[in-house]
């Protein structure tokens, strides 16, 4: 970033009120009646009937439409370990993401943990304080073990969105991509740079959108994750393979796909020009991808390109999942969101981008067409119609697979934010 806009970002966080969120009343306060419910006497009436029935929470407090956003700061976006209150301003962040998207209320909780048992224990302990949690930041490979253990010890939805947020937005993209490359996604081989929490999520979860495991290849820093190396963990003995890869360059050698979550600059044009016909490049390193669109498209023309940037076409953006993702959840109170979720948000995005595109979207990029093709295959943050149909088929996967402890609501499907819990 520039200078300015260094001091720009830093104002917009400190002025005029120090941080990006605040807490409001949903009640009354104006009298000494309304004091009198919202507190003592009148709070031990639904204290009481909490204790007769833990589900009357979801009746009596906001515990159905909060989110904690938990990290201990071990993998703060592109910056590393900075530690947890380092990474307070991205948890709040997230929080905004929440409200502005779905109408989700929030609280970041940074947790300074010595261990993954202990941050699992911390959080496990407090978990019943909101209807759903999403980890956030928190590095590999004990990002896989923490999510895991909180998922069976909690009673509400764990989700990681550094994996799985990641993961539903390049499948959605992948399926449209690769359909307009003329190609099936059991057949073609795909070539994944990176093995950290996103790459092994998103492989998995191509996986169950029909990827063979044969047809994957994925790198670490050492080069091809294979079946004779020594010193890989269990995340990453998921992806072996037995080959005599060594290196990206062995293994571009005619891939149908790229999938880049590492680094800047790791995939060359020559590189590119070994891919497959009409070859599909997610780079998704940001702020600087594993080759510049530029670069890609003047090496192969016939490349369909997505990025993690929004000055690009095709962002592979967070947002378009998880904030509808935890709608859905939490308006059917699922248990947990397992992967029939994950692959309805996949669906319901994917056929979105087949839509006609709104006005309104058309207006906020100053575009005057935009239409399903090799540079829209994935649908925009600012597509209002993402509320409606990924939080539909999110809860209605819910109910259909068993984790719903209410019925699909009657009141869907949502068509903005004023329609959460009756505006």
């Amino acid at each position: 970033m520039t200078d300015a806009n260094k001091q720009a970002a830093l104002d917009y966080h400190a002025k005029p009120i120090p941080g990006k969120l605040s807490v409001e009343l949903t009640k009354p306060t104006a009298t000494a009646r309304d004091l009198a419910l919202a507190y003592s006497p009148g709070v031990a009436e639904p204290v009481i009937e909490i204790a007769r029935d833990a589900e009357n929470a979801y009746r009596y407090t906001g515990k159905g439409n909060l989110v904690a956003v938990i990290t201990d700061g071990s993998a703060i976006l592109g910056l590393g370990n900075l530690g947890p209150l380092a990474s307070k301003p991205v948890m709040e962040g997230k929080g905004v993401l929440f409200k502005c998207f779905a109408g989700i209320n929030s609280v970041d909780i940074e947790v300074d943990a010595e261990s993954p048992q202990a941050f699992i224990d911390t959080v496990a302990r407090i978990a019943d304080t909101w209807g759903g949690i999403n980890l956030e930041d928190i590095k590999a490979p004990e990002c896989f073990e923490i999510e895991k253990a909180l998922i069976e010890r909690c009673s509400i939805p764990v989700f990681h969105d550094d994996q799985h947020g990641t993961a539903i937005v390049t499948a959605a993209g992948m399926l449209n991509a690769l359909d307009i490359a003329g190609k099936e996604i059991e057949d073609v081989k795909i070539v994944c740079m990176g093995a950290g929490a996103a790459a092994i999520a998103c492989m998995r979860l191509l996986v169950s959108c029909g990827a063979s495991k044969e047809n994957l290849v994925m790198l670490d820093r050492r080069g091809v994750i294979h079946t004779d190396r020594e010193g890989i963990n269990e995340y990453k003995a998921e992806f072996a393979r037995d080959t005599e890869m060594r290196t990206l360059d062995d293994a571009i050698d005619n891939a149908d796909v790229f999938i880049g979550l590492s680094g800047p600059g790791l995939l060359s044009a020559e590189q590119v020009k070994k891919m497959a016909p009409d070859p599909v490049i997610f780079a998704c390193t940001n702020p600087d991808p594993e080759i510049h669109p530029d670069v890609a498209r003047e090496a192969r023309p016939d490349v369909i390109m997505a990025t993690g940037r929004s000055d690009f076409p095709n962002q592979v953006n967070n947002v378009l999942g998880f904030p509808f993702i935890f709608r859905g959840a939490l308006d059917v109170r699922a248990t947990r969101i397992n992967e029939e979720m994950k692959l309805a948000a996949v669906h319901a995005l994917k056929d979105l981008a087949r839509e006609p595109v709104p006005q309104e979207v058309l207006d906020a990029y100053e575009r005057t067409e935009m239409s399903f093709g090799r540079e829209y295959i994935i649908p925009t943050p600012v597509d209002i119609r993402l509320l409606a149909r990924v939080t539909s088929a999110v809860a209605q996967a819910a109910v259909d697979s068993g984790v719903a402890r209410k019925p699909f609501p009657a009141h869907y499907p949502l068509q903005s934010i004023n329609d959460v819990y009756g505006g």
